[in-house]
C-alpha cells in the first residue's frame, strides 16, 4: 500500500523457461534470450540487485519468489496472475495457471487469475467454460502467435469465426475483461499480429466487454491512443510499457501523457510484469513521476496528479474486472505479508535496506 492507496499489479507471471519445458528450441530460444535482454539490459533498473542472472531467470516457476517480490519487497497489495497460452512453444505455456491457482489458494486475498485461451488448440469454448467453472478466473488472456504442428500460427482479430466465439462465450459466462498481448514481439515472429490495427471490430462488436491492450503504448502509440479515444471499452494495460520507467522516465511520461490527453484516465491499468521485472523500482519511480513541465505547457499533456495515480494503481483494474479491493485486503490482513515489514533485498537477497 502507498499511503492509503491499495496497489493492484495488473499482470504478474511465474515463468518456466527451462530446457525441459521448451517444445522447440529453435523457435522458443530467441524469445527467451530477447526477453532476458529486456530484463537485464534494455529496460533494466539501474540498481543491479533487481536483475537476476540468466540461470535464475529461466530456472522455473517459483511461487514464493513471486509472492515475496510483490508483497514483501514492494508496496503491491493485490496481483492479477496471467496464464500465457503458448502451449506450442512451452509445454505449460511458460506461465502456468497451476502456479497462479496455488498462489491464490495460499493467499486468497492477494491473487486473482486470468486464464489463457488458444484459438488454435482444443475447443476454445469449452476452455472458457472450464476456466470460469473450475478455475474461477476473472478474465481471459489471448496471445497472438504460437507454434502449431511445427508451423507458426498468427492471429488476426478480424477473423470473426475464430475470435468472436471466444469473446461471446466470455461475455455470456459473466467475465468483464479480456487481455490481448500486443506491441511487444519477441522471437523470430512476424510483427503484424502484434500491431493494434486489427482491433476495431473487436471493440465495436463487444461494447460491454473490456478489452485490455497488454503492453499498450510500448509500440504503435498513436494508433493505440486513437482506439482509446474511439472505443470506451478499450483499456491500456501498462505491463512492459511501465519498464521504460527504469531507464527512460521521460519516454514513459510521454506515453502516459498521450493516453491521458486522449481520455484514458479511467482505463489505464498498472502492471509490472513480475517475475520478469521486479515491481519495487517501477512502483517507486511511478509514484515519484511528474509529467515534465514542457510536455504539459508545450504539448498539452495533463499533469499526473495523485488522484490519477490512484486510479492507475488500483481503482481502474478493480472497476474493469469487478474485484472488490476492500474485501480482498480485509481477508489478507492476517497473512504473513500483513506486518508491513520489508525484506532485506530483492529476489530474497540480502544487503538492501
Amino acid at each position: 500500500m502507498i499511503e492509503d492507496m491499495i496497489v493492484v499489479d495488473g499482470v504478474v507471471h511465474s515463468y518456466n523457461f527451462r530446457d525441459d519445458n521448451i517444445t522447440n528450441s529453435q523457435a522458443a530460444g530467441p524469445l527467451v534470450a530477447q526477453l532476458y535482454g529486456l530484463a537485464a539490459d534494455v529496460c533494466a533498473p539501474k540498481d543491479r540487485q533487481f536483475v537476476r542472472t540468466f540461470d535464475e531467470f529461466r530456472a522455473g516457476s517459483d511461487p514464493e519468489l513471486v509472492a515475496n517480490a510483490l508483497f514483501r519487497e514492494s508496496d503491491t497489495d493485490i496481483a492479477i496472475y496471467h496464464e500465457v497460452p503458448v502451449w506450442g512453444l512451452f509445454k505449460d505455456g511458460s506461465s502456468p495457471l497451476s502456479v497462479g491457482k496455488a498462489l491464490r489458494a495460499q493467499y486468497p486475498g492477494r491473487f486473482a487469475l486470468y486464464g489463457g485461451v488458444s484459438p488454435w488448440m482444443g475447443n476454445p469454448i469449452e476452455a472458457v467454460d472450464r476456466l470460469v467453472e473450475e478455475d474461477k478466473v476473472i478474465g481471459l488472456k489471448i496471445y497472438p502467435v504460437d507454434l502449431i504442428n511445427g508451423r507458426l500460427a498468427a492471429l488476426d482479430l478480424r477473423d470473426s469465426d475464430r475470435v468472436f466465439p471466444i469473446l461471446e462465450r466470455a461475455q455470456k459466462r459473466g467475465l468483464k475483461s479480456v487481455a490481448i498481448h500486443k506491441a511487444v514481439a519477441l522471437g523470430s515472429v512476424p510483427l503484424d499480429p502484434f500491431r493494434v490495427n486489427d482491433m476495431d471490430l473487436v471493440f465495436a462488436h463487444f461494447p460491454e466487454l473490456n478489452i485490455e491492450i497488454v503492453h499498450g503504448g510500448y509500440a504503435f502509440l498513436e494508433e493505440t491512443a486513437l482506439h482509446v479515444y474511439r472505443f470506451p471499452n478499450c483499456l491500456i494495460n501498462l505491463e512492459g510499457t511501465a519498464n521504460f520507467l527504469n531507464r527512460q522516465p521521460r519516454k514513459f511520461a510521454q506515453i502516459l501523457g498521450t493516453f491521458l490527453m486522449w481520455g484514458a484516465e479511467d482505463r489505464l491499468i498498472w502492471a509490472s510484469g513480475c517475475d520478469i521485472f521486479h515491481p519495487r523500482p517501477l512502483l517507486e519511480a511511478f509514484w515519484d513521476l511528474e509529467v515534465p513541465r514542457d510536455l504539459v505547457e508545450d504539448e498539452g499533456f495533463p499533469p499526473l496528479t495523485k488522484q490519477v495515480k490512484r486510479k492507475i494503481l488500483g481503482e481502474n483494474a478493480a472497476r474493469a474486472t469487478g474485484l472488490n479491493l476492500l474485501e480482498m485486503t480485509a481477508s489478507s490482513k492476517h497473512d504473513r505479508f500483513s506486518s508491513g515489514k520489508r525484506s532485506a533485498g530483492p529476489w530474497g537477497r540480502a544487503g538492501l535496506s
